[in-house]
């Protein structure tokens, strides 16, 4: 069998690019595929910017919303602010595409090839794009994922925004009043807080009992009480049944609610882009949200791999590259490699950011019982420098067992999203909490609401001991007067 490749990675997401690059360091020949797509995932990356400086507009004195005497001088002023914002975001969208150019994948050593293609199994496996057959010893799949778009009576006929194409729908366009956001995902909530603070009126409609279903549900209440605050309505375990166009304003039910709305964002979950790819005839298969893949990241055909949110869950790019390294290891090399989400962060760009790694209360109490872990908590508001930048709101939960290990962390606050990856450090070299209760972090610096939340470790175990020896007095004086 003639070789073209080491490795041909076919996708144009930022996994793919990522896995190019690592191919080149470990001196591989490689190829990667992109379709003609713009994922768009510049604009997401400048999603948080645009929430920062709407945030920035309103509190400028020369853009203060609460400054403003009538409602065409709001609304002028609404609509400047959101024509900087965008401004600045098309500037940061322009600066990450540069940095991921074909360009620069070229000038590494990759082979890039633009276009679509698909597996062909006879009579060798190779992949066909451009007329051009792509031989190599492994293949790596990270052609990333597009919206999905749920079954809801009414919804194609009255027209809807979806998280690929938001963004550009509203460049140089006049900012819609009235949103309805359906979903709860990481990105629909980022997005109802950015519209929210441009002084949109935002309807957030999710069908979990809280805003994210795998968050912390201390945590979750503590963020939609924020998002409530500014402006948000959130509405949990509504479902929405109808859309409909009524003398020209949109009409959404959901649950037992009618909603009339001025633009709708559908942001409901992922599907992988498979459909072309031709999987099935060479034994690779797939459910409607997911491909499937092992431990080691191999699809059904073993010369096969994925990475990426083409292999389902949160679109995170941090957990995308780290699927891509271990796929890249496994393709290249003997397939040893194996995933362990344990210690890997997660972080949503709300203000105040959240970020996760590990269990939760819930899922820990489940594995080791609820005598062996123990929840220690942090609040933002007794930090020096939380105060000194008026960043009060927010917590710290350690979830760590009686002996010391540290199973996981939820965070919400400023810097949580760099405060995470230290837990996921100590996670993942095995540190336990009274190590991280030694830390001298700089004063003042929000790195101390990790070493006060740590501290609470051996508090929480000394007044267990110290339950546990009352008991034990207790019940000896009991014996005694008995005689026992």
């Amino acid at each position: 069998m003639t070789i073209d490749y080491d490795v041909v990675i076919i996708g144009g997401s930022l996994a793919g690019y990522y896995a190019a690059l690592a191919a080149t360091q470990l001196r591989a020949t490689v190829a990667l595929v992109e379709p003609k797509v713009d994922y768009g995932f510049s604009y997401h990356h400048a999603l948080t910017e645009i929430g920062k400086l709407a945030k920035k507009l309103n509190d400028a004195p020369s853009f203060g919303i609460h400054a403003r005497h009538t409602h065409t001088s709001e609304e002028c002023h609404i609509s400047m602010a959101w024509t900087e914002a965008m401004l600045y975001a098309q500037c940061v969208a322009s600066n990450l595409k540069e940095q991921h150019s074909l360009a620069i994948l070229a000038a590494r050593g990759v082979d890039v090839i633009v276009g679509s293609g698909q597996f062909q199994s006879s009579p060798q496996l190779t992949f066909v794009v451009n007329n051009r057959l792509l031989r190599a010893r492994a293949y790596l799949l990270a052609s990333g994922s597009r919206p999905e778009i749920p079954e809801i009576d009414g919804l194609q006929a009255t027209g809807y925004l979806t998280l690929s194409n938001i963004w550009q729908s509203l460049k140089g366009a006049i900012l819609p009043k009235n949103w309805v956001i359906i979903g709860g995902i990481p990105q629909s909530i980022e997005i109802a807080q950015t519209l929210a603070r441009f002084g949109c009126s935002v309807t957030l409609v999710v069908k979990h009992p809280y805003i994210l279903p795998y968050l912390d549900p201390e945590i979750a209440m503590l963020l939609q009480g924020q998002l409530e605050i500014e402006g948000v309505r959130v509405l949990t375990k509504k479902s929405v049944t109808q859309v409909r166009l009524i003398e020209d304003k949109k009409w959404i039910q959901a649950g037992d609610k009618a909603i009339e709305t001025d633009e709708i964002l559908v942001a409901t979950g992922h599907q992988p882009n498979l459909e072309s790819l031709n999987l099935a005839t060479v034994g690779v298969k797939w459910h409607r949200r997911s491909l499937v893949v092992n431990d080691k990241l191999q699809t059904t055909n073993h010369r096969i791999y994925a990475c990426g949110d083409v292999i389902g869950g949160y679109d995170f790019a941090n957990i995308a590259n780290y699927e891509a390294k271990i796929a890249l290891n496994n393709a290249l090399f003997f397939p040893r490699l194996r995933v362990n989400y344990h210690s890997i962060p997660w972080a949503m760009f709300s203000v105040p950011m959240l970020a996760q790694v590990g269990l939760t209360e819930a899922q820990a109490k489940r594995q080791f019982g609820r005598d062996e872990v123990l929840v220690l908590r942090q609040y933002f508001k007794t930090m020096a420098a939380a105060q000194l930048r008026d960043e009060t709101t927010g917590m710290c939960k350690l979830i760590v067992l009686r002996n010391g290990e540290i199973l996981g962390a939820s965070i919400l606050g400023a810097e949580a999203g760099e405060l995470i990856n230290l837990i996921a450090l100590t996670m993942s070299q095995k540190i336990k909490v009274k190590d991280l209760a030694n830390l001298s972090p700089v004063y003042p610096s929000f790195s101390e609401i990790l070493e006060q939340t740590a501290r609470e470790w051996s508090k929480q175990r000394l007044n267990s001991n110290i339950a546990l020896q009352e008991f034990l007095e207790g019940f000896f004086h009991f014996c005694r007067n008995w005689n026992l």
